[in-house]
């Protein structure tokens, strides 16, 4: 009996239930009229300022969150938020819509797809592995449906002098639908959750095989000179941008050598999941997020390896089942 409370108690908390403190949030320019809010590796938003508008990237977990956003920008710019940009369907990235009042909101057409087959069920897990990012959660009037979706790339121009925003799908990645926000005269890449910058990647979605090739291939091929990754600081110059890419095909990577090794040779998930952290915690293991999100990574990528392409959908009930059997 006493064996079995000291294992309870010495449990780790659920996701990042646990985790309750505030987070220093940070706003920076970018170039003329682009910016970027990081928060000690909580999810990061951006803005691009046009002529007589703003295009928003990313919505945060709920109105009050984005409001809080808002509040920060209105002291550089007071132009009407005509696009809100979603990079990808996950209930953190688009629940705040409802704040920007945008005239339209933009997303992959996989990204419908997903918030329509299951963004309930996001909502719900999210809400129960990450409470603190959900500010006010009854101000959510419901699921953010997007009205213009795109394929390949969409180009928005700015006005005057300020060039284009090209919005661009680079692949199955992080989801199905993750795009980035490119800005090619001023060099600066909005990744999204493709790119994490010193940041542990969440990887329960996804598709492994594909964003570590072909998918980080061509994020790396605008060679911009500024990223803002999904969460941590943003990347400044060609070294440190290449660097943020390199450092997520590696966390990647190390996934795919060891539950690849772990399934060759017949073994459990369980096993898969403890030589993937030994292997991955000496150099990622500090990052932010580390410990939440390895077990659904773990068991999103042995599914790969057993043939299951189409990630299978993330309820609460499953979330917990999985941290259950792996992460102790």
């Amino acid at each position: 009996m006493l064996k079995k409370v000291l294992n309870h108690m010495a449990k780790k908390p659920f996701a990042s239930s646990a985790d309750l403190g505030d987070k220093t949030e940070t706003l920076e320019i970018l170039a003329d009229g682009v910016y970027a809010l990081t928060a000690e590796g909580d999810p990061n938003v951006g803005a691009i300022e046009a002529e007589d508008f703003i295009i928003a990237f990313e919505a945060r977990a709920t109105p009050k969150a984005a409001n809080d956003w808002l509040e920060m920008l209105r002291k550089h710019t007071d132009k009407p938020v005509k696009y809100l940009v979603l990079s990808h369907y996950h209930a953190v990235r688009v629940l705040g819509a409802s704040a920007f009042k945008a005239e339209s909101i933009i997303a992959h057409e996989k990204t419908r797809f997903l918030i329509e087959e299951r963004g309930k069920q996001d909502w719900d897990s999210e809400y129960g592995r990450m409470p603190r990012l959900f500010r006010e959660p009854e101000g959510i009037p419901g699921l953010t449906h997007p009205d213009i979706v795109f394929n390949d790339r969409l180009e928005i121009p700015l006005g005057g002098d300020r060039g284009n925003l090209v919005l661009q799908y680079c692949g199955r990645g992080h989801t199905a639908g993750d795009i980035v926000a490119w800005l090619p005269k001023q060099k600066v890449l909005f990744a999204g959750d493709l790119v994490e910058a010193e940041a542990a990647l969440y990887t329960g979605d996804a598709f492994h095989f594909d964003w570590s090739t072909q998918t980080l291939d061509q994020v790396k091929a605008f060679e911009a000179e500024v990223l803002v990754g999904g969460r941590g600081a943003v990347a400044r110059g060609r070294e440190a941008v290449d660097a943020a890419i390199e450092q997520t095909r590696g966390f990647l990577n190390g996934m795919k050598e060891k539950v690849g090794e772990v399934h060759k040779r017949g073994g459990t998930l369980k096993e898969a999941f403890e030589a993937t952290r030994d292997h991955l915690a000496p150099k990622f293991g500090q990052w932010p997020i580390f410990e939440h999100c390895l077990p659904f990574d773990v068991q999103r990528l042995w599914d790969e390896y057993e043939g299951i392409d189409w990630p299978r959908i993330w309820t609460a009930e499953r979330d917990q089942e999985v941290w259950d059997q792996l992460q102790d």
